[in-house]
């Protein structure tokens, strides 16, 4: 069964919700057990929709958490899983009992076979390999099965580490190539040379990830990675925060990262990057993309780079991450295959660069704003002074001061943040009434008001999305829709995400801890719901004008996550709809055929073809001369799609006066960071036309009003 990853940065997606749980003592002496025991009450009764203990629990349990400690099936044997096997169908009793027996006796046969690892990975990279033997290796590991013997585990381990080796080998061929090109009187090393140097890279990469990450990791790790994969059989958002995780937790909602200014997701064996925070040094270094996948890191002083390739991304960010001021080389694969190293200078990231921020758009002679909010960020400690409702309120009075006669809300990549905030944002945009509905299990719906009658912004509004706009991105998105209040450009549909979790510090449960932390449970308590009644979960928001976009094909979404809960609707709120100031229904479809006949966004979707393409390849050549092939003609493909990026529109982007006032004094490299923002939206055919669609909504404006009706089921 495939396993899904966390992203890296811990967020609150929705709101710290509260879960009150019946007084029951837990005072086992075994800290181990007294986790299982805490665990799986808080699981019975505080989840929003608790699983049964039972065998199909035990079943899924037994294969996932395999899974997740040998997901390349590189350690264990078939014998070994025969048996395990015996536990298949026990582990939930077990787990009601307390007994952490299957766990025990798996990691006692893990430890075992790390160290016989150890020794096949220095057989196999102690012979040369043979680029010019015509065999290939299938990365599809899902469906790959356990071997039965030390021979084939050392075949296996052969095939996986003369992959690992042959970018290495590649990149040496090219240095010498090109060595030898500046230089004619340069010697190339042999052919022998480049291979031996390419497997002692590989040699030390691997020494080190077993080194300082495999030996380093402890009973109570491994253990952690085993509560973490009973919880996430609940559903995607309900995981365990060990102590150290919780810590790490603690301080990035302190409002500062240490490192390259990236959140990173790990996608099967590949640690692979989410998002680029604007201002950071990833973001600054123009290199680096999302979907882009990280290979190999080195430090500035090191010789050798390591493979971080099937490493846990935790043991991967200790090496991406550090001080202020150092470099670090990232070996990265682009979506369209080619590989390249990129020099990043780490330096302290400010959270603050993630907040709202706006522009002016000229388009003839009409003026428009666009803000954009990463997030729906917040201080639960300071929600007064600091929430993403409040800075896009300041940002809409700033831009009514430049005349605006239309505004673009863009939510794109935005993955969430505080509920509370988002009903504050709505609210910005109505004159009052329900934004969300709220549902815990076996208690009644809670409905999520606007109380505020005053409106920053009546003009027309469009609201920008795509495949990975989640939560409180869906909440506003889906509140302004059924409203008829914005019109929603983007993908199919938003991401899909209508749970809301709870972050539980599990010492509080104690009353008495005399065992040492014990961590955080992040707990799925309740779902929300559209104030139509219909939910957001799985099926997300559907967008009025559906465009093509990057992630169009891929497998981005809740409903292609590991054990999601269903969609399900309940009933409508009582809500009145926008009065129709402007015809919705025509500008849709005018925008839909100024779509339907764009080749830019024909090329978009036949990128986002090609790129699903290459995902979908698993079986890679090992002979290096079709290796090579394959890489040129990655090139050669990717080549039909620069067009994406020479594409200009016909806008021109300012700052506001307020920001223009900013600039006079600041020392944060503002204005640059603007400047970058206003060329990236230049080039961006999603603004475009969604000013394009403000323009036919301000020429509609007014339409004869229609009596607003009240709507209820």
């Amino acid at each position: 069964m495939r396993r899904n990853y966390k992203v890296l940065l811990l967020s609150l997606l929705l709101a710290f919700a509260s879960c009150s749980f019946t007084t029951k003592k837990f005072d086992n002496p075994d800290k181990d057990k007294l986790l299982i025991q805490v665990i799986t009450f808080v699981l019975e009764q505080g989840h929003f929709d608790p699983l049964v203990l039972d065998d199909t629990f035990s079943a899924e349990l037994f294969e996932d958490y395999l899974e997740i400690i040998d997901p390349v099936k590189r350690y264990f044997y078939e014998s070994d899983y025969k048996d395990f096997e015996k536990y298949k169908l026990t582990i939930d009793d077990q787990l009601k009992a307390t007994d952490i027996t299957f766990f025990n006796v798996v990691h006692e046969r893990m430890l075992k076979r790390i160290e016989e690892a150890k020794e096949i990975y220095r057989e196999v990279l102690s012979t040369p390999f043979d680029y010019s033997t015509d065999e290939s290796f299938n990365t599809d590991y899902e469906n790959t099965g356990f071997v039965k013997n030390r021979k084939e585990l050392k075949e296996r381990w052969r095939q996986q580490l003369k992959f690992s080796t042959l970018s290495n080998y590649d990149d040496l061929k090219a240095q010498e190539e090109l060595a030898k090109k500046n230089d004619p009187s340069y010697v190339m090393k042999t052919e022998q040379e480049i291979e031996k140097e390419a497997r002692q890279s590989t040699l030390k990469s691997i020494d080190v990830y077993f080194n300082d990450n495999i030996d380093d990791l402890e009973r109570e790790d491994w253990f952690s990675i085993y509560v973490n994969t009973i919880v996430e059989e609940f559903d995607p958002h309900t995981y365990y925060l060990a102590p150290k995780n919780k810590e790490d937790f603690d301080q990035r909602m302190s409002g500062k990262l240490e490192g390259i200014g990236a959140r990173l997701q790990k996608r099967m064996d590949h640690i692979k990057i989410v998002e680029l925070i604007s201002g950071g040094p990833a973001w600054r270094s123009r290199e680096l993309e999302v979907e882009d996948i990280i290979l190999k890191v080195k430090q500035e002083d090191e010789a050798f780079p390591v493979n971080i390739v099937g490493m846990r991304i935790n043991d991967a960010i200790k090496y991406i991450k550090g001080p202020k001021g150092t470099k670090v080389i990232l070996t990265i694969k682009k979506v369209d295959g080619t590989i390249r190293d990129v020099t990043i200078t780490r330096d302290v990231v400010e959270l603050e660069e993630t907040y709202a921020k706006s522009l002016v758009v000229k388009k003839d002679n009409m003026t428009f704003g666009v803000i954009d909010l990463p997030s729906f960020y917040v201080d639960f400690k300071d929600y007064k002074n600091v929430n993403a409702a409040k800075d896009v309120k300041a940002e809409i009075e700033r831009l009514k001061e430049e005349g605006i006669q239309g505004l673009v809300l863009d939510l794109r990549n935005n993955g969430g943040g505080s509920l509370p905030t988002v009903v504050d944002m709505a609210g910005l945009f109505i004159k009052e009434g329900p934004i969300v509905q709220v549902r815990s299990t076996g208690e009644a719906k809670e409905v999520l008001r606007d109380r505020d009658k005053s409106i920053s912004w009546d003009g027309p509004l469009v609201i920008l999305v795509n495949e990975i706009s989640a939560s409180a991105s869906e909440i506003m998105a889906a509140a302004m829709q059924d409203y008829k209040r914005a019109i929603i450009i983007g993908g199919k549909q938003t991401y899909g995400k209508g749970t809301v979790q709870n972050v539980i510090n599990l010492n509080n449960m104690l009353r008495n801890n005399t065992s040492g932390d014990l961590g955080a449970l992040a707990l799925t308590t309740q779902k929300y719901y559209r104030i139509n009644g219909g939910s957001v979960q799985l099926e997300g928001v559907k967008s009025d004008v559906n465009v093509p976009g990057r992630f169009s094909f891929i497998e981005v979404g809740e409903k292609d996550k590991e054990n999601p809960l269903p969609w399900d609707e309940i009933d409508a709120a009582d809500y009145t709809p926008w009065e129709s100031y402007f015809d919705y229904d025509t500008t849709i479809k005018k925008s839909k055929e100024r779509m339907s006949n764009n080749n830019q966004l024909k090329l978009i979707e036949e990128n986002a073809k090609w790129v699903k393409s290459k995902i979908d390849e698993t079986v890679v050549s090992l002979n290096y001369d079709k290796y090579k092939a394959g890489l040129k003609l990655n090139e050669e493909e990717a080549k039909r799609f620069d067009a994406l990026t020479d594409y200009k529109t016909n806008l021109t982007f300012d700052s506001t006066k307020y920001e223009k006032a900013l600039f006079e004094k600041d020392t944060t490299d503002l204005k640059e960071k603007r400047q970058r923002w206003h060329e990236t939206l230049s080039h961006d055919i999603y603004v475009e036309e969604a000013i394009n669609v403000l323009e036919d909504l301000k020429m509609s404006y007014p339409v004869k009003k229609v009596a607003a009706t009240s709507v209820k089921k």
